[in-house]
């Protein structure tokens, strides 16, 4: 159980990274005005994480 929780957070982290990683790039090459990263990065981070967690369920009562 400790061992599948610790690898499932150390991908969810990568996970997140990446996900942020390519958020900004997308802001950047769309040329989205700067008062609107924090909304878009924002809402990206909350469904990421909602279907990460899902997922974690998923996997520990399957």
């Amino acid at each position: 159980m400790i061992s599948i929780l610790f690898v499932f957070v150390l991908f969810a982290f990568l996970i997140l990274f990446f996900i942020n990683k390519l958020t900004d790039s997308l802001c950047i090459q769309k040329e989205i005005p700067e008062d609107k990263h924090a909304k878009i990065f924002r809402t990206i981070n909350i469904l990421v994480t909602i279907l990460l967690i899902s997922s974690f369920i998923e996997v520990l009562y399957a």
